[in-house]
């Protein structure tokens, strides 16, 4: 399924009337579902007031990895930059958290609402370098939609 394809499906899962954090489920397991390099999704959000972020939904292998301190690892480090970060070769990172041996790339996208960085969307690959300008734009897409239901 294209990203075209999958847009409307994503506005369908944010208008349903379940909780926040079902729908964001709900957007995981679509993406890790239908995009064959989407091995693990998640949103992390900033936890209260500290510097910190907290794994809140994902679809994919459990993970130790649900606090990331502010500048620590590569969600870490979008939490400070307020930048996508796309990471085609994770093992050539010197600031990388592994979540597991077979994750090769990762691309981490900020959630803004109303200006101000609060999460962030995680997609970690087991395949090399899969990530393109149009992942980036759709990513994004999804984060502007996630930001309405907030």
């Amino acid at each position: 399924m294209n990203f075209k394809e999958l847009r409307p499906r994503v506005e369908n899962i944010l208008a349903e009337k379940i909780s926040i954090e079902a729908r964001l489920t709900g957007i995981c397991e679509l993406l890790k579902e239908h995009v064959s390099y989407y091995d693990w999704v998640g949103f992390y959000f900033k936890n209260g007031d500290k510097e910190e972020l907290k794994l809140k939904a994902f679809a994919g292998e459990p993970t130790d990895h649900t606090i990331i301190p502010f500048g620590k690892g590569i969600c870490g480090q979008v939490a400070v930059s307020n930048k996508n970060f796309v990471v085609p070769d994770v093992k050539a990172q010197n600031n990388y958290i592994a979540c597991s041996i077979y994750v090769k790339a990762e691309i981490v996208i900020p959630l803004f609402v109303n200006g101000e960085n609060i999460g962030q969307i995680d997609i970690d690959s087991h395949t090399p370098d899969p990530f393109t300008e149009e992942d980036e734009q759709f990513l994004e897409f999804v984060n502007a939609r996630v930001a309405e239901i907030l």
